[in-house]
């Protein structure tokens, strides 16, 4: 593998493609059709592109300068290659790009090819390329954040939607110069957080032994958000997305891709191209709907202000909580003892179900596009009865959101069956017994990934978190998964940080501070705070 310097994800000759060449073309792995895409709505207009580079395993290239149409036509009827790179800005780009348009970027998609964007901004101050634009690490975060609008400005001129992946191109540099150390990653954190706040994925490109081997050490660093995919260069020619400087846990599965043959050039169809040669294995990550009240793909907090009664979205972006962004929702909802938030009418919006705690009588709020409620629409008139409201996602699996409740007389719980008309039908019982040691009950979607919604309760005397596995008309026996003492207002957060599982949210009661533990299909996490000041906001939801 080689450290050095490169103009731009490095030139450099290499004999190897001709010596594989052949063996390349027989052996790609591309999980995608050839056929070329179009992508038109009912009359016949050009529709928004899909993210890219989308779902995708197999070779691509990165060439300076976007080739031509003509080029990219004969390089996708005679080369291996399926995706490419395309540099869409930054104040370091290398090379002038006169055929890189959104006219170009949409004939290239619906011709069949996944293009993966790349920015090349500011550099580090200890880089080993020849830069004259490099971070001042006494203000990396604001550069970050600026390099990262102005990307997310690039890539919808191109006409790149939302959810597609954005690589910053940082070149290899001295790891072992702290402060610049200190400034690559408060750099690459202020990016990742600025494009998830901007609806789009964040991705990294550097060198293995300096940029990627810090981003590792800083993997699971509370508070840090790391980029969604990294794009590795190391050139020994092997075309895996493995390597020893990466844990296999991490960017994993499907968030990796490797450099794996610097600058060289490659003939097909007569055609020539000064390329680096690269392996993808890229899925889109899930997006976080059943918390998404800011619908931009990321687990959001939901909370009540107890001293107005004033109801907050704070936005998430899978790494922490912010207050600075927050979003007024309602006022007046002091009165509720019991609020969820559901997709009751099923129109892709978070809905809210409140109880009024003096008449017992239960609401519909239907979400607006806008981020506010609509008008309220009562569904029972006192159900004073229950305890527990607990949103607990599809759980029949017919299509509709669901309810459950737990009777306060015997302790018996009820599923309250979403269905058509945005109200619920005849409840049905799921589970017998007094739970009346229990507390903090949460949908915690589908937890182990079985197919099946699940339940989160928290055991009043131990503290001890328990997971409900769903079945079929009701649970599984209980398994314990972690711990929740010293926490209150337990929240299924939804794929919080987008890696497949899904996670709690929960404040812990002595400091007002908000922690997050990430699911892995068996257990949870060790606790990490993600935010602050929420002593005094409660329930989450």
């Amino acid at each position: 593998m080689s450290d050095a310097p490169k103009p731009g994800r490095h030139r450099m000759s290499s004999p190897w493609l001709k010596r594989h060449r052949k063996r390349l073309i027989g052996g790609a792995v591309v999980l995608l059709s050839l056929t070329p895409l179009v992508f038109m709505n009912t009359a016949g207009a050009a529709t928004a592109l899909p993210p890219q580079p989308g779902n995708f395993t197999g070779y691509g290239f990165d060439a300076c300068t976007a080739p031509s149409s003509e080029t990219m036509d004969v390089w996708l009827r005679t080369s291996p290659y399926r995706a490419a790179g395309i540099y869409i800005g930054g104040v370091s780009r290398g090379c002038a790009q006169p055929n890189l348009t959104a006219d170009w970027v949409r004939e290239q998609v619906n011709r069949g090819w996944r293009l993966f964007p790349l920015y090349v901004g500011p550099q580090a101050s200890c880089t080993k390329a020849t830069k004259k634009n490099l971070i001042d690490n006494s203000a990396a975060a604001s550069q970050g954040t600026a390099a990262a609008t102005d990307a997310v400005n690039q890539a919808r001129a191109l006409g790149l939607s939302q959810q597609s992946v954005l690589i910053y191109d940082m070149e290899a540099y001295d790891s072992t110069d702290a402060t610049c150390k200190a400034g690559v990653l408060a750099f690459m954190g202020a990016w990742s957080a600025r494009l998830h706040d901007l609806g789009y994925f964040s991705g990294y490109y550097s060198s293995a032994g300096s940029g990627i081997a810090d981003q590792v050490a800083v993997y699971n660093k509370p508070g840090y958000v790391r980029p969604d995919y990294v794009d590795f260069a190391r050139w020994d020619t092997k075309a895996t997305t493995s390597d020893a400087v990466i844990p296999s846990g991490y960017w994993s599965p499907n968030r990796r891709m490797k450099q794996f043959v610097g600058g060289h050039v490659e003939t097909f169809g007569g055609v020539s191209i000064n390329i680096d040669s690269d392996y993808l294995d890229f899925r889109l990550l899930p997006g976080a709907t059943r918390s998404d009240w800011t619908r931009n793909g990321w687990s959001d907090v939901v909370a009540l202000t107890k001293s107005t009664g004033n109801l907050f979205a704070y936005p998430g972006n899978g790494s922490y909580v912010t207050d600075s962004q927050r979003m007024s929702i309602a006022g007046s909802k002091g009165g509720m003892d019991q609020l969820v938030r559901m997709d009751l009418n099923r129109d892709g919006i978070p809905d809210l179900i409140t109880r009024h705690r003096k008449t017992g009588a239960v609401y519909l709020y239907p979400g607006l596009s806008n981020g506010k409620l609509g008008t309220r629409k009562q569904l029972y008139k006192d159900q004073r009865k229950l305890r527990e409201f607990t949103a607990i996602g599809d759980f029949n699996r017919d299509g509709y959101q669901d309810l459950l409740a737990q009777q306060i007389s015997n302790g018996d719980l009820y599923l309250y069956p979403g269905v058509k008309g945005a109200k619920f039908g005849t409840r049905k019982i799921v589970a017998y017994g007094n739970w009346s040691d229990r507390t903090e009950f949460t949908g915690a979607g589908d937890f182990n990934r079985d197919g099946y919604q699940d339940l989160v309760v928290k055991e009043i005397k131990t503290g001890a978190l328990y997971l409900y596995r769903g079945k079929s008309g009701g649970f599984q026996a209980r398994v314990k998964i972690g711990s929740a003492s010293g926490l209150r207002d337990v929240l299924g957060a939804g794929d919080f940080d987008r890696d497949g599982y899904t996670d709690l949210i929960a404040v812990q009661a002595s400091t007002g501070h908000l922690f997050l533990a990430r699911g892995n299909g068996k257990t949870l996490s060790a606790w990490v705070r993600i935010s602050t000041g929420y002593k005094g906001r409660s329930p989450l939801l």
